[in-house]
């Protein structure tokens, strides 16, 4: 980590009125450590959006594995995107319904364009892609 340098940063009582609940609840011990991390995140997603460096993502799918060809199609993705899903994890969530985690790796197009493939399926209740980066320039 370099230097420390202090600024001072100006905020509606009532913004900061929620801000300092919010960052209690989340465990921050103080305004600094949670504004760096606001900043941070912001950095990495902007990073992400570069796609010439490594990137990765962790998808989220639930469905039910009662539709008819989905989990064959699931698959089917997958197996064409070898190069970019690193690992998947299955799970039954109840006698209907699967919870399936899949962690990329690539660039950013690469990564947006399989999970845009597996979350688009039909039959697919809800998914979520999460990004990130090393997070290369912060250091």
């Amino acid at each position: 980590m370099g230097k420390l340098v202090r600024f001072g940063v100006s905020l509606d009582e009532k913004l900061l009125g929620k801000f300092d609940p919010f960052i209690a609840r989340l465990g921050y011990r103080s305004r600094s450590e949670a504004i760096r991390d606001l900043i941070r995140e912001r950095l990495v997603a902007e990073e992400w959006q570069d796609d010439s460096g490594p990137a990765m993502g962790v998808l989220s799918l639930v469905y039910s594995h009662e539709v008819r060809d989905l989990s064959k199609k699931l698959t089917d993705i997958q197996h064409h995107h070898l190069g970019v899903i690193l690992s998947t994890t299955h799970i039954h969530m109840d006698e209907h319904n699967c919870l399936e985690v899949v962690i990329l790796k690539g660039a950013a197009s690469e990564i947006q364009e399989v999970a845009g493939q597996l979350l688009s399926a039909k039959g697919v209740k809800h998914g979520k892609l999460i990004t990130t980066t090393t997070g290369r320039h912060l250091e």
